[in-house]
């Protein structure tokens, strides 16, 4: 039962929740609500309960995570979350409301009606659809980690819409990109790693899908496929996959001392090796 304050005094409501919520209820005493309406008329009541995560162990080994729009998300382990679902998904909403905007614009009076009202309708469905997908693979992402006593480790992918829509692309691949919730993902990642006790390390993307992680040289990528141009190495596979694996080994060397300048130099020390290296051509 909660109690409320209306206008004309406080009012008690019995609450309609399951037995998950009734566990979490349990015992605490909650000192914060926030009162809800949806907009289908019915209100909820977000109750917020303190809790102490637990502690963060310390850990060398890091589970590096390469995300993407082909496969949102890919591990230095090899496990691979398809895109292919979201993407459909948007294409046929971004068909659909097309259709109807054009028929709200030169329709008659009835016909712009019922097209406004099925556009509300359909207004939050693609979004709520990749929120749960974001929250779906961010809770197997931290488990594993958590099963493993692994860190994670992400790229700091702040400002790459600005710098790929400078790209020439067309009118379907620029709104595929900037519909990718990439930092939804990243933020999901961030509080369950802190509700898990998961150490979650952002390092820098540079170079990170375009060098070997095997022998740390600028190779060729094409598209899902890298190739390492070292002839000592000739390491070929997918790219997301070396990629993930450069991360993982960003991530072990993000929060030593000197991090930050022992990265940097780490990535001179490729691209000058990769300058010295014998080299195939592509």
């Amino acid at each position: 039962m909660v109690s409320l304050t209306m206008l004309k005094g406080r009012e008690k409501f019995n609450l309609h929740i399951g037995n998950y919520q009734k566990q979490l209820l349990k015992g605490q005493t909650p000192k914060s609500a926030t009162l809800v309406k949806r907009n289908d008329g019915s209100f909820y009541l977000n109750i917020q309960l303190e809790s102490e995560p637990p502690a963060i162990p310390d850990t060398d080994d890091v589970l590096g995570i390469d995300v993407g729009r082909t496969d949102i998300a890919c591990t230095s382990k090899g496990e691979k979350f398809s895109g292919q679902q979201i993407t459909q998904t948007r294409d046929r909403y971004s068909r659909v409301r097309a259709s109807l905007q054009k028929k709200a614009s030169k329709g008659t009076r009835s016909t712009r009606r019922r097209c406004r009202q099925v556009l509300q309708r359909l207004s939050g469905r693609e979004r709520r659809f990749q929120t749960w997908l974001n929250h779906t693979i961010s809770y197997r992402l931290t488990r594993t980690a958590k099963a493993s006593n692994q860190a994670i480790a992400l790229e700091d992918l702040t400002g790459i819409r600005e710098r790929t829509n400078e790209l020439p692309r067309s009118k379907t691949e620029r709104r595929r990109s900037n519909s990718w919730a990439f930092y939804q993902l990243r933020q999901f990642l961030t509080y369950k790693g802190v509700k898990f006790g998961v150490d979650v390390r952002i390092v820098d993307p540079r170079y990170t899908s375009k060098t070997c992680h095997c022998c740390k040289v600028i190779g060729n990528r094409q598209g899902k496929k890298f190739e390492c141009l070292n002839l000592k190495c000739g390491w070929v596979g997918d790219a997301d996959e070396n990629g993930a694996n450069n991360i993982a080994t960003l991530g072990v060397i993000v929060n030593n001392p000197r991090g930050s300048e022992v990265m940097s130099c780490s990535l001179q020390d490729v691209v000058l090796r990769a300058t010295k290296s014998p080299l195939r051509t592509a």
